[in-house]
């Protein structure tokens, strides 16, 4: 008796899953047009004319942010830029030959400095070689807070003392009270993976997102807080206090993700980080929401944590989630039910 019920509820659950599925993709791109780090419209341009070796769009795109104090834009263009050098840098060493103390161009240069010494064996050592580059980025651009997420970013890799980081982290909220990236930076030298706990990562998280103003991504700091603690393991050990503030941290970054339209490339991280976490906590219904949110624009991380292949890693975590989702259904909605009778 005990092994047909289970067999019955196997084929309940298929059949729920054969009949909504189809239904559940919709808002869903097909996979064959889901794009990983696609650059928004500012960039892109730059990034062809660098594979042609031109740095002259790049350059006065960067010149317009920081003329006109676009800090956010800045620090993504400079990540992108230097995501770009660290394998094709033909277009950076022509530019800094041209003109060797462009703010914007140190900039890239520190960006690029710092990735490539923290994917290096002697990491530390390294890190604290190239201090003068970001030092000379900073004094290049003396009202420029990027250059100061940089430095959070290489504090971290150098064994930094926490009197070191909030020094840094003064300088930083000096220049942008609300930067995002910087927030980010001092969230992972916080986290328990690095030089604080889990505690003191949500605390800093929390306020932030309390302090920051309406629409900035800085309200989704607590669910970057959420993804480490999730990602450290022993979820068995979650406390419920913990929970809730996990629950709570989703919750403020769907909010947040709700009011940019669908598909927006800027908040696309936040909101592949979003699903992650919806996720992990086994809301499945809310993940899915989130994942029509996303639309075309995977982001890598936090993909790549789990996975050499971050696209794909995306594209089996939605269809596993629409899959969950599908599975919960009742076989027959309240809109089936109250369809035209049976003849």
């Amino acid at each position: 008796m005990v092994r047909t019920m289970s067999l019955l509820r196997a084929l309940q659950r298929t059949a729920r899953m054969i009949r909504h599925t189809p239904r559940l993709s919709d808002g869903l791109p097909p996979d064959d047009t889901v794009l990983l780090d696609a650059p928004d419209a500012q960039i892109a341009p730059a990034l062809v004319a660098a594979a042609l070796g031109d740095h002259e769009p790049a350059a006065k795109l960067l010149e317009t942010t920081r003329g006109e104090g676009e800090w956010e834009n800045r620090d993504r263009y400079v990540m992108r830029l230097a995501t770009f050098a660290y394998a094709r840098d033909g277009w950076l060493t022509s530019w800094l030959a041209a003109t060797p103390r462009d703010p914007d161009a140190l900039l890239i240069k520190a960006e690029l400095a710092v990735r490539r010494a923290w994917d290096s064996p002697a990491r530390a050592e390294r890190l604290r070689e190239i201090g003068p580059l970001i030092d000379a980025a900073a004094q290049g651009a003396p009202g420029d807070p990027v250059p100061w997420r940089i430095a959070l970013d290489h504090a971290r890799g150098t064994h930094a003392s926490h009197t070191t980081f909030e020094a840094l982290w003064e300088q930083a909220v000096r220049r942008s009270s609300h930067h995002y990236g910087c927030h980010v930076a001092a969230l992972r030298y916080l986290s328990a993976q690095w030089y604080g706990s889990h505690r003191e990562c949500f605390d800093f998280a929390e306020q932030a997102a309390a302090d920051a103003l309406p629409g900035s991504l800085v309200q989704a700091l607590p669910v970057r807080a959420a993804f480490a603690r999730l990602e450290s393991g022993d979820l068995d050990s979650l406390s419920s206090v913990l929970g809730d503030r996990i629950d709570a941290a989703a919750d403020l970054a769907t909010a947040l993700s709700a009011g940019y339209p669908p598909g927006d490339p800027w908040p696309a991280e936040v909101r592949n980080l979003t699903a992650y976490v919806l996720v992990g906590r086994g809301r499945w219904e809310a993940a899915l929401e989130e994942f029509r949110q996303i639309g075309p624009c995977a982001t890598s991380f936090p993909w790549n944590h789990f996975s050499d292949d971050p696209l794909g890693q995306f594209l089996n975590v939605r269809d596993g989630v629409r899959l969950q989702v599908a599975s919960m259904t009742p076989l027959r909605t309240r809109a089936d039910r109250s369809g035209p009778p049976d003849h």
